[in-house]
């Protein structure tokens, strides 16, 4: 008798998590004309654009628990971000968010894969151009989409994206 309500209890069980699973598994790369993702790619671009216009998008555009892995490897917050916008001496010029795809997981995630590259003036004098391929991970809380993680890389300015 246990035994069986045991059983019961378990088919109970995984017959109402298996579709929760099973919709939180659908994924789909949004269509050209996905305003959520034309939405998010404006933003991206507005992020790429910091270096030429000291703009702080990342006020909004972060979550307040966000953290970022730079190309070297460190890692940094929102405020951190934030902060080295506002201590930015120099401005970089031909800011261009080159590619951007977006990739929903479910209603409420979203990977946005892109690259990006900006000419900027070293410490040295000598212009030079850098190139990122980066992955930002937008979560949807309280109504509200923000990037919570981020993942930055150097790449080869002439790598096709």
């Amino acid at each position: 008798m246990i035994a069986r309500l045991r059983a019961s209890i378990a088919l109970a069980l995984a017959a109402s998590i298996v579709p929760l699973a099973l919709r939180a598994q659908t994924s789909r790369w949004a269509a050209a004309n996905d305003s959520l993702a034309r939405s998010f790619i404006a933003l991206e671009r507005e992020w790429a654009n910091t270096s030429c216009t000291h703009g702080l998008v990342q006020e909004t555009l972060l979550a307040d628990d966000f953290l970022g892995t730079a190309p070297d490897g460190a890692r940094y917050t929102k405020s951190q971000s934030i902060a080295d916008t506002k201590a930015e001496k120099t401005t970089a010029r031909d800011c261009t968010l080159h590619d951007a795809k977006v990739h929903f997981f479910g209603a409420d995630l979203a990977v946005v894969y892109g690259s990006e590259s900006a000419v900027r003036t070293g410490a040295s004098g000598k212009t030079e151009k850098r190139c990122l391929g980066w992955t930002d991970t937008w979560l949807k809380r309280g109504g509200r989409w923000q990037i919570i993680a981020a993942q930055d890389g150097v790449t080869a300015c002439d790598a096709k994206p």
